[in-house]
């Protein structure tokens, strides 16, 4: 009888998480994240159940297992930068493994069989966490894999992404408990209904809203009119080396015949504008007066959301902040942001990205790192540390009673930022965006799915603008209407419907993971007490 290695059985444990975390998130497979833990949670019971096994031996396998899915969800990195690539995955990759350890210290320390079941707040909360500091790389937050079965997850509009965070986690413990204590399991038995049941009852309960729930569009008196342009301008090639004037009258030919006087909002892609704009003096800009004179003189109703590359000069050296850049001939120093501009006939409102990609728009913790800024990512327009605005900030129309988050790209993957502009009255979320630096590959694609979270979280529906990848509207349950391919240029419209209700997620934020912080907070100051309680007593 063949007799499996030790090392090759914890081998094969490893690797079997790693592939089952992986193909979680393609082919809609998101039902695979609630097996994925299994097997490191035996691996982990396995290596420490040995008096002689060391905690970097299970490092060592846990990582393994976090590299291989790091790397084959987020290769797509890859195509903005080799380097850039290896970074985010090797290092997130860490981060996970180390949270794993913490969990499994701290398990081991209460030595009892519940103690498993703190994998859920410590996880929790380094995914919150993780959202909050300046290497931020939320892309594998485990809720997000209900993205591609959104049908599964209406209840989100409660809980946010960690609640699918908390179910996943939560039925990989009770899988794994269950083989635990159990060496033969009828599938026709207890411990088998109540795994089914925990997955399935989430999942009805889901239907359950669906069907409750009235579609916003019920309600003519809120629906507003909106037109989306996806120009498709190569960003590596020529969106930042054609002259801006070119581009500009493209989009112009694509809006022949289309826009009308009843057309409330066009929406363009990030970066949109590629000359830099002034903010001290952004109305006699010749980007905003080609707008007002080619589109807003002939439709004066018409509104235009779109980004570009604006700056801020700093006269007093008090207003100085740690990503201001210093200009050799002025000798004053001035904030380059990426900005959202919301432009009609008599002002031009900015707002600012304030959730930037580390390493692309922002070297991580500016102050202690500036000398390193000439190692960012160049993806073209503004690369080095950009700007950021200290609070969220809304476009509100108070003539059409429209308030508009103006959400830019990466900024749509996290949760509880998005809030923050729903509770400052925002009715409607238009993302812009430039998927275009990952190529054809799955980046766009899950970048895109990440925003129906948002949608059914808040209940907002939303206008999303790429220069290419695709836009869409995505309805406030997440269904995603009149998709454009990828690569080409494309023009969409739609009456949206405007929605003033609070969820309860978007008036509370992500208490789930607020809660989890604090649990694991006293999970540490708790061994900690028992440490020096040791210690004296030994003393």
């Amino acid at each position: 009888m063949l007799v499996v290695l030790p090392r090759f059985k914890l081998l094969i444990l490893s690797l079997s998480s790693a592939i089952l975390l992986s193909i979680a998130w393609y082919w809609h497979l998101s039902i695979l994240i609630f097996f994925a833990f299994v097997p490191l949670l035996i691996l982990e019971d396995l290596l420490t159940s040995k008096k002689d096994s060391s905690k970097l031996k299970l490092f060592g396998y846990v990582y393994l297992s976090f590299l291989i899915w790091n790397s084959i969800v987020t290769w797509w990195i890859y195509f903005a930068s080799f380097g850039g690539a290896c970074m985010a995955i090797i290092a997130n990759s860490l981060l996970m493994s180390i949270v794993f350890i913490l969990f499994s210290f701290i398990k081991n320390k209460i030595s009892k069989i519940w103690g498993t079941w703190l994998l859920v707040p410590i996880w929790v909360a380094w995914e919150h966490g993780h959202t909050l500091w300046d290497l931020s790389w939320s892309w594998l937050n485990i809720g997000n894999v209900f993205a591609f079965n959104h049908h599964w997850i209406q209840w989100y509009e409660y809980t946010g992404a960690s609640g699918g965070t908390i179910w996943a986690l939560a039925v990989n413990i009770l899988i794994f408990i269950t083989l635990k204590l159990n060496r033969v399991t009828k599938i026709m038995s207890m411990p088998i209904f109540k795994i089914a049941i925990s997955i399935l009852l989430p999942i009805l309960l889901s239907y359950i809203i669906l069907l409750a729930r009235k579609p916003l569009n019920l309600n003519k008196e809120n629906l507003t009119n909106v037109i989306i342009i996806q120009p498709n301008i190569d960003p590596y090639n020529v969106k930042f080396t054609l002259d801006y004037q070119s581009q500009f009258f493209k989009t112009l030919d694509l809006l022949k015949n289309k826009i009308t006087n009843k057309t409330d909002y066009l929406v363009l892609p990030e970066t949109f504008i590629t000359d830099n704009l002034n903010e001290s003096n952004i109305n006699q800009s010749i980007p905003i007066k080609w707008f007002r004179d080619s589109l807003i003189s002939k439709f004066p109703k018409l509104k235009i959301i779109t980004g570009g590359n604006s700056y801020v000069l700093y006269d007093n050296q008090n207003n100085i902040t740690s990503t201001a850049r210093l200009d050799n001939e002025s000798g004053k120093y001035y904030d380059v942001f990426n900005s959202g501009f919301f432009i009609d006939s008599l002002q031009v409102k900015v707002y600012h990205k304030s959730k930037l990609v580390p390493g692309v728009e922002r070297m991580p913790f500016p102050t202690l790192l500036k000398p390193l800024e000439s190692l960012a990512i160049n993806l073209g327009g503004t690369m080095g540390s950009i700007g950021t605005q200290e609070a969220r900030s809304v476009f509100n129309d108070s003539l059409n009673k429209v308030c508009i988050a103006p959400i830019i790209c990466y900024e749509s993957i996290y949760a509880d930022y998005v809030t923050e502009f729903i509770r400052l009255g925002a009715n409607l979320i238009f993302i812009i965006t430039n998927d275009g630096w990952w190529q054809d590959t799955p980046g766009y694609i899950q970048h895109l799915n990440y925003a129906r979270l948002r949608a059914i979280e808040n209940r907002r529906q939303i206008a999303r603008s790429a220069n290419t990848g695709t836009s869409c509207f995505i309805d406030e349950f997440g269904n995603i209407e009149q998709a454009t391919p990828w690569w080409k240029e494309a023009l969409i419209s739609k009456r949206m419907s405007k929605n003033l209700e609070l969820t309860f997620f978007s008036r509370y934020g992500d208490l789930l993971s607020y809660c989890s912080v604090l649990t694991s907070l006293i999970l540490i100051l708790y061994l900690l007490f028992i440490k020096l309680k040791s210690t004296f007593f030994f003393k």
